[in-house]
């Protein structure tokens, strides 16, 4: 679904809620003027305010509800509304029906408003898009053109101050970008070339330039817009209910108040007046508005909630599903670590210099595109190793490298590659001792044995060991998946403080442990980035897809932390368990709210007027209930 027609409906919600709110309060004001002027003895110019008071504070619900009605083919709560404001006056209670209309305008001012927040998000974010960007032509120009109008492969220039027009990667230049829009860090990172850039970041400092890799609709933005949209529209299974039983609970009301506007007079000896009047109060009090608010704007205060901090839910379904999870399974590779192998040892032959040896390392490995060998390269960067040029090589697909330099011959790879037996004899084995630690370690052989290697780890997430934590707090048992060795998978369960884990699980496996985990917990949570966790993610109760993931994972996902912090899943359930807890605080407060009043009636306890700001009351009251999910969760 594209973005501009979402883009149009911001305004018409935004004004909405303003119009909807400006004609309740006026209806509040004729009232007042109308029952001043009632009792000063003017009765026929006081019910003419009356009726203008009507027709402001209940047009728009009136108009909601007919065109509804008409839609459906069947009753809904604003026809009884407008059924009890009419009721009212036909018996000569102007002053209550129109009371009715006023606190029915200000619920409905309320709930639009609740719609307007849950978009403002997403309107933000929009407004963060830019339209125009600088494009370099090859003669060396640059000039300003749409950012419709790029194409992948396109070389933009990027000024200071200046916000990211597309995702891509610098190509030239060195600056710090302003991520806040992404991770919510105030603090600016640097990037450089070959670092990647995301729209409506800004460039905080230096002149960069850089190359489009997304088309300008498929950019971080667009997905976030995207799949808050989605979350919006599609309703959770009890706001379905809800929705279904509406429709059935009116008939019965309507039949209800028949029965009563007759009955009572023949049963207990009523006189019509009073019988009707009963009957009035009767199709106000047990009219189900306060239930039928009880969900929705807690919903989506919840998904805006979540949006505004880089928690994507994809409906009000995963939202309750997240709140329920007994467990919560993560593959490791991306998900529980960065997904890049970095150096952790690095170890020489006795008598050598560590500096010389790992600068011809660094030299043989910058020739290869493999993660390790640019891992080592990096290493020595950062260690301030200036690399030599590059000797001659010859590369050995699955086992390593060959180089030349002069007449020397040096081998690089695995210990198949450089020989189990130099492996073994190296340094008292320490390759037994950093594969125990989950390492991979790379070999470098020259004619006399093992010169050096170099252990390399694909590392835990900061975040990592804290987000378990914080889960196993919550009551939620981690689990790790990972297609890695059994050493690998135990040195990264411990480091992140998971004591339940299972190695080399290829996808289908990785589908298997999820149903067998549901069969154990009930509700299970998969959390991945890749495409082979995909069908594991849609096997589980709910897939939480990192937001640097593949799109096959990002679509197959219930829900996307964009900002790739694990810390974000605790909030996640937090925000999810409140919600639960204000929608059942808000539904037994509404029938036990409709069942009082309808008792109270029956015992002519309750009259209209107390009827009136009882049922309304209650409407607005679990609508202000619903908006403290837009509030910080505590303890974040």
């Amino acid at each position: 679904m594209t973005t501009q027609p979402l883009e149009k409906e911001m305004t018409p919600i935004h004004w909405t809620a303003h119009l909807e709110l400006l004609a309740a309060l006026l209806s509040g004001i004729l009232i007042a003027v109308a029952w001043s002027v009632g009792k000063s003895g003017m009765e026929q110019a006081s019910i003419l305010l009356y009726i203008v008071a009507f027709l402001i504070g209940g047009f728009a619900k009136a108009k909601e509800g007919i065109e509804e009605t008409i839609t459906d083919k069947q009753l809904n709560v604003e026809m009884l509304m407008v059924f009890a404001a009419i009721g009212s006056a036909v018996i000569g209670y102007w002053a209550e029906g129109a009371i009715l209309i006023f606190i029915f305008a200000i619920s409905g001012a309320l709930e639009t408003y609740t719609l307007n927040k849950s978009h403002k998000e997403i309107s933000a974010l929009m407004e963060m898009q830019p339209e125009v960007a600088w494009l370099m032509h090859a003669d060396g120009t640059v000039s300003q053109v749409s950012t419709e109008s790029l194409s992948v492969g396109s070389i933009l220039l990027v000024k200071p101050g200046e916000r990211i027009p597309v995702d891509g990667c610098i190509v030239k230049g060195s600056t710090s970008v302003d991520l806040s829009a992404i991770n919510g860090e105030s603090v600016p990172v640097s990037r450089e070339k070959g670092d990647d850039l995301f729209a409506g970041t800004v460039n905080m400092s230096g002149a960069i330039q850089m190359e489009m890799t997304k088309p300008s609709s498929e950019t971080l933005f667009q997905k976030i817009i995207q799949l808050v949209q989605n979350a919006q529209s599609e309703k959770s299974p009890s706001q379905q209910f809800i929705e279904r039983f509406e429709g059935t609970y009116v008939k019965v009301v309507i039949a209800t108040v028949l029965i009563m506007m007759v009955l009572p007079h023949f049963l207990f000896g009523w006189d019509w007046t009073t019988t009707f009047y009963r009957a009035i109060v009767l199709l106000v009090v047990a009219s189900p508005c306060a239930l039928v608010a009880s969900i929705m704007p807690a919903t989506l205060a919840a998904v805006s909630n979540g949006a505004k901090r880089g928690i994507l839910f994809k409906g009000g379904l995963h939202l309750e599903h997240v709140g329920t999870l007994k467990a919560i399974a993560f593959d490791k590779t991306g998900t529980l670590t960065t997904g890049k192998p970095v150096v952790t040892d690095f170890i020489v032959r006795g008598g050598m210099e560590s500096e010389e040896v790992l600068a011809l390392l660094a030299a043989i490995e910058s020739q290869s595109n493999h993660p390790l060998a640019r891992a080592i390269t990096n290493y020595a960067s950062e260690q301030g190793i200036r690399i030599p040029p590059a000797p001659q090589i010859e590369d050995v697909p699955g086992y390593g490298i060959r180089a030349f330099v002069g007449a020397d011959e040096y081998l690089v790879g695995n210990p198949r590659f450089v020989g189990e037996d130099n492996v073994h004899s190296f340094k008292d084995d320490v390759a037994k001792q950093l594969a125990s630690e989950g390492k991979t370690v790379i070999y470098m052989k020259d004619q006399e044995g093992i010169l050096a290697c170099a252990a390399l780890r694909d590392t835990l997430r900061p975040e990592a060991a804290r987000a378990i934590r914080d889960l196993k707090q919550l009551g939620i048992a981690p689990i790790m998946l990972t297609g890695d060795n059994q050493l690998t998978a135990s040195a990264i369960a411990k480091e992140a403080g998971v004591s339940n884990y299972v190695s080399e699980c290829l996808p289908e496996k990785k589908v298997e442990e999820i149903k067998h985990l549901m069969s154990e917990y009930g509700t299970v949570g998969m959390v991945g980035d890749g495409i082979n966790d995909a069908p594991a993610l849609a096997a589980s109760t709910s897939g939480i897809a990192m937001g640097d993931g593949t799109d096959v994972a990002l679509e197959t996902a219930d829900v996307v932390l964009m900002q790739n912090n694990l810390n974000r899943l605790a909030y996640a359930v937090k925000l999810s368990r409140k919600m639960q807890r204000i929608v059942k605080q808000n539904i037994f407060f509404s029938i036990s709210v409709i069942v009082i009043l309808i008792l109270s009636n029956f015992m002519q306890v309750v009259d209209l007027p107390l009827g009136v700001i009882g049922h309304e009351g209650s409407t607005i009251l679990v609508i202000l209930n619903g908006l403290r999910m837009l509030n910080l969760i505590d303890k974040e």
